[in-house]
């Protein structure tokens, strides 16, 4: 199908931007990459009369370490998160991410930014994110606010930014030494959305397991982490048993859903299976 008619701006700068947002209201959508909206305009599942294309502000693409914080900025695009030498160092879970993220052409245009802010229960960023801590820098007419991750995905293809807030950069806490992580999906061929995925970050400090962070795509209206699985974890020393217990606990509290490819039982058991062998992969090297 062809997208309803829609008039389409380019500014040049986020305050430019989020003034056009505010002047269009409800008929206007944010455009990143175009990976997430065009393909909803062309279903007609989205039928915004006014695009502000993103794509042009300055400054937004960038992958820097300050503070203690890896900062990322919106407009970064999948695949230069893909190859960042600093993220491979710091934060393999998300170069693993990535490099899974649809094919070539959707990695150079996608950006993390759109990626979070669409808010896709299936989408890979999200749950990596969830489990990371991140903190959302959004630009509003009212100026900047940090949203915690655990407060940004609030359901399917929402988050909590408003209206007329624009996504400007994404902040994970620095990792410390120790720390490992890793993205398992699982899809019906290789550039699919996954039916279920694990994003596990886990630190192991001497011979305990001092940090464990566990998010889930797929298994609910929007990423989960899997508290369970970080509670029954924490503090064992990694043992194959006390893996395979921790990774049982990855059903707790989730809500999968029945569609064409999967029941609930099947992602519930795809969840356990993906988030022991995450966390035999990442506790393995110790």
């Amino acid at each position: 199908m062809i997208p309803a008619a829609f008039d389409y701006v380019v500014p040049r700068t986020l305050p430019e931007a989020v003034a056009e947002l505010v002047k269009h209201g409800q008929e206007a959508k944010v455009l990143a990459g175009g990976h997430s909206l065009i393909p909803l305009m062309k279903l007609r599942l989205s039928t915004p009369s006014f695009l502000v294309d993103i794509g042009r502000v300055g400054n937004l693409t960038y992958i820097r370490e300050e503070d203690g914080h890896v900062a990322i900025g919106a407009l970064t695009s999948h695949h230069d998160i893909e190859f960042s030498e600093l993220l491979k160092n710091k934060l393999p879970l998300l170069t693993s991410a990535a490099s899974q993220i649809g094919d070539p052409q959707v990695r150079n245009r996608g950006t993390i930014g759109g990626a979070a802010a669409h808010a896709d229960p299936f989408g890979d960023f999200p749950a990596c994110l969830l489990a990371l801590d991140a903190e959302f820098k959004a630009v509003g007419p009212r100026g900047e606010r940090s949203i915690a991750a655990r407060d940004f995905f609030v359901d399917t293809f929402t988050s909590s930014l408003e209206p007329n807030e624009i996504l400007r950069e994404i902040r994970i806490p620095t990792p410390p030494p120790g720390s490992r992580g890793t993205y398992l999906k699982f899809s019906r061929r290789s550039q699919d959305w996954a039916i279920v995925a694990v994003a596990a970050q886990v630190r192991v400090t001497g011979h305990e397991v001092t940090q464990v962070a566990v998010g889930l795509t797929g298994m609910g209206s929007r990423p989960i982490r899997a508290s369970g699985v970080e509670q029954a974890l924490r503090g064992k020393a990694g043992h194959d048993d006390e893996l395979r217990a921790a990774a049982e606990r990855a059903v707790d509290g989730t809500d999968p859903q029945q569609d064409l490819n999967g029941s609930p039982d099947y992602r519930r058991h795809l969840a356990q299976v993906l988030t022991r062998r995450a966390l035999e992969q990442i506790t393995a090297h110790h």
